[in-house]
């Protein structure tokens, strides 16, 4: 099956000259393309009985993906939302001291949902990343190149998320930005460790 309209429209519409989607969309939606390819290759290792080791792994994999899809997919349209919702409040009336204070408030709050949604794409970059590893020593070992790229893109989701979490920082007040650049440090280096594991499993197995 070949790429559709609706796949052209979605590119399209990152390509275009609006602010949104962009890359925190983006990273939720290489985070989708990470799921569905684990779907691929624990129906792979289903459908066949010499890999039947590594079905039970295998059904867990592809229950979690499922959702992780729709979850992923859920998170691009919040994450665009969340961006929009703060180029509306920039153009919020500032005329009187009432409105300068509301206008502020409001970017404040808008530059914090906006920091909190990627934040929530790269745990979950790191949910399917642990997924990936319980899977990587038992599945097809026909499709391994695939789970390794199923991996990368994961990891992708999490690198670019925190991008979009970091862009924020200078924008919140000292506590919300430590704790925010903290939790995506965190996430950072968790998800190369689980890379580099998976990849030496991967590389052992082709």
């Amino acid at each position: 099956m070949g790429l559709n309209d609706g796949y052209r429209e979605i590119l399209d519409a990152i390509a275009s000259d609006s602010p949104t989607p962009g890359g925190g969309s983006v990273a939720a939606l290489s985070l989708a393309h990470a799921h569905a390819l684990v779907c691929m290759v624990s129906r792979l290792t289903l459908k066949s009985r010499k890999w039947e080791s590594g079905h039970d792994a295998a059904e867990l994999a592809l229950e979690s993906s499922l959702v992780g899809i729709s979850v992923a997919i859920g998170l691009s349209h919040r994450d665009a939302a969340s961006f929009d919702n703060v180029i509306q409040a920039f153009k919020m009336p500032k005329s009187t001291d009432d409105e300068i204070i509301i206008r502020r408030h409001a970017i404040t709050e808008g530059y914090l949902n906006a920091s909190h949604v990627p934040l929530e794409t790269a745990k979950q970059g790191i949910m399917a990343l642990t997924a990936i590893s319980r899977i990587a020593a038992t599945c097809n070992a026909n499709a391994i190149t695939d789970l390794l790229a199923a991996a990368y893109l994961a990891q992708n989701a999490v690198i670019i998320a925190g991008l979009n979490v970091k862009v924020n920082l200078t924008s919140l007040d000292q506590e919300a930005s430590e704790l925010l650049a903290a939790n995506i440090d965190s996430h950072e280096r968790t998800a190369v460790r689980l890379v580099d594991e998976i990849g030496e499993m991967v590389g052992g197995r082709m």
